[in-house]
């Protein structure tokens, strides 16, 4: 069993992940958010509530493996590097340095800064891995998510046993840097799916056609997904049916749109379905789930489409 820290864990997936890794027997230490409720089973469990990011990594704790799930970049970037980020516990005393630290961060981030964070900690002689997930809420406190993984081959052999305390599928999708830009390509046809499912049923609303027969026939077809199924509940009042907070998506897109724009790859649907994310959070729907796009294609459209 590994000593594990855990930054994130009142997040609707980390807690779920916490939960997990600390049922099968890992030594859990915590940071604690604002949200105290969220983590306080855990705490009840027996996992130890650490000061800061830091202390993970300091001798009080001694952390050989430190999870991540945050929003995003800028919060990894501040739990790592920051002046009480992972990598100043290294410098307390005695910590984790001498025996092999790794990082996992399991956000959803943005390569280029996951690239950076990589090489400042292999100079402090830390292991970073990107792990991001997929799958919702429901399936990290159930420990049936599906992990993506980009490390070497080495690391990946450390953190796999682990990930599994959570995870139903892991998959090693290849070196540093692989799991995060395969996590933004995954979450961009997520979204367009999703984007393209609202536009489709206000312009069939509008134009008189019933949409539960539009449902019935895809449902029936190549074009179904679960996606397509959450999106579709919306029609019956249900704005949850994919928990997905719709400011999160539209982040998410935004970095798949630079990575594309950083390796001079034009992503026209890609702009369209940010853009489109983008406007549905100026109409005040961005702390929503992501099925809310429909509300926002309502107030577009004039169509009536959630059933109230």
């Amino acid at each position: 069993m590994a000593r594990i820290g855990f930054i994130g864990a009142s997040g609707l997936m980390g807690h779920g992940m916490a939960k997990n890794l600390l049922a099968k027997g890992h030594a859990l230490a915590l940071t604690v958010h604002r949200n105290r409720e969220r983590v306080a089973d855990l705490l009840a469990g027996g996992a130890r509530e650490a000061p800061d990011a830091a202390a993970l990594a300091g001798p009080q704790f001694g952390c050989e493996l430190v999870f991540l799930c945050v929003t995003g970049s800028p919060q990894v970037e501040q739990a790592v590097l920051g002046a009480r980020g992972v990598l100043a516990g290294l410098n307390a005393g005695a910590g984790s340095a001498a025996t092999g630290l790794v990082i996992v961060d399991c956000s959803t981030s943005e390569p280029d800064s996951t690239a950076r964070v990589r090489q400042r900690c292999a100079e402090a002689g830390v292991a970073f891995v990107d792990a991001p997930l997929s799958r919702t809420p429901v399936e990290a406190e159930a420990g049936r998510l599906n992990v993506m993984v980009g490390a070497t081959a080495d690391d990946f052999a450390k953190v796999e046993p682990v990930l599994r305390a959570f995870a139903e599928n892991v998959f090693h999708m290849g070196g540093p840097g692989a799991g995060h830009t395969i996590k933004l390509l995954n979450n961009f046809i997520a979204q367009a799916i999703c984007t393209a499912t609202a536009e489709a049923f206000a312009v069939g609303q509008r134009a008189g056609v019933d949409l539960r027969k539009l449902v019935e026939l895809i449902s029936l077809g190549p074009v179904n997904s679960g996606l397509f199924q959450a999106m579709a509940k919306t029609l019956d009042g249900q704005l949850d049916g994919l928990k997905f907070e719709l400011d999160n998506a539209r982040k998410d897109v935004r970095y798949y749109t630079h990575l594309a724009e950083g390796l001079a790859v034009p992503t026209l649907v890609g702009e369209a379905v940010h853009q489109s994310l983008a406007l549905a959070s100026a109409l005040g729907h961005g702390r929503k789930f992501v099925p809310s796009l429909v509300e926002a294609q309502e107030q577009l459209t004039g169509a009536r489409l959630v059933r109230r």
